[in-house]
């Protein structure tokens, strides 16, 4: 089943808020596999997942002993996010709703994630990265993981067929793009990954995702 249109003119906000409200669950509840794997052997501290969704991510942190928040343009997606961590009793995962183009963070992190931070509307998505690289803690991480190609069952695949907004980097593309200071950072992960999906109507298909872990450097 292709995915609802949406409009050209459609705002952010309004377009993510209208696919959360749409229904009662849109992602299955589970941590992102990559992130468990990059992360397993992490320390944890004071962690970041932007465009975090309904939380699974930022559930899985704190379980495993992060102080963990997550921030994304929608209500729905953040109250349901707010109601899974009251009911694992969880107060060290935090949610914010806020539009990333314009939020920036006091804090400083161990870890900032962005996992599939991929939009058919229009997304400053390097210049987010980039801001929010600026507040990753010496010794800390940024792990971006993206679609290297558009699921078939995704509205990423019908958005770049439109025209829309759509990209699908590949790890150099990623790493060059956010231009960080190679005498500040070290690229500890940047690769293509496959992994096993079932779409929504329970498609089943390879999925490959673009990895990036970059560590910066004590000074």
């Amino acid at each position: 089943m292709a995915p609802p249109a949406h409009s050209p003119g459609s705002t952010p906000v309004d377009f993510w808020e209208e696919r959360y409200a749409g229904s009662s669950r849109v992602w299955s509840g589970a941590p992102n596999r990559t992130l468990v794997d990059i992360v397993a052997d992490l320390t944890p501290g004071r962690a970041l997942d932007l465009g975090c969704g309904e939380g699974a991510d930022v559930i899985w942190l704190a379980q495993r002993g992060w102080q963990a928040s997550g921030v994304d343009i929608s209500e729905t997606a953040i109250a349901r996010a707010r109601d899974a961590a009251s009911g694992l009793a969880l107060p060290n995962a935090g949610f914010e709703a806020a539009d990333l183009a314009t939020w920036r963070p006091d804090a400083r992190y161990d870890l900032v994630t962005a996992s599939f931070l991929q939009s058919p509307v229009a997304l400053s998505r390097t210049e987010i990265l980039r801001a929010v690289a600026d507040r990753v803690a010496p010794g800390g991480h940024l792990l971006v993981i993206a679609h290297a190609e558009a699921p078939p069952w995704s509205r990423l695949r019908h958005a770049h067929a439109d025209g829309h907004h759509a990209d699908f980097p590949t790890p150099d593309e990623e790493v060059a793009a956010l231009a960080l200071d190679p005498c500040e950072w070290t690229a500890r992960v940047a690769e293509v990954r496959s992994r096993d999906a079932v779409g929504p109507d329970g498609d089943e298909a390879v999925l490959h995702d673009s990895v990036v872990l970059l560590r910066r450097e004590k000074t």
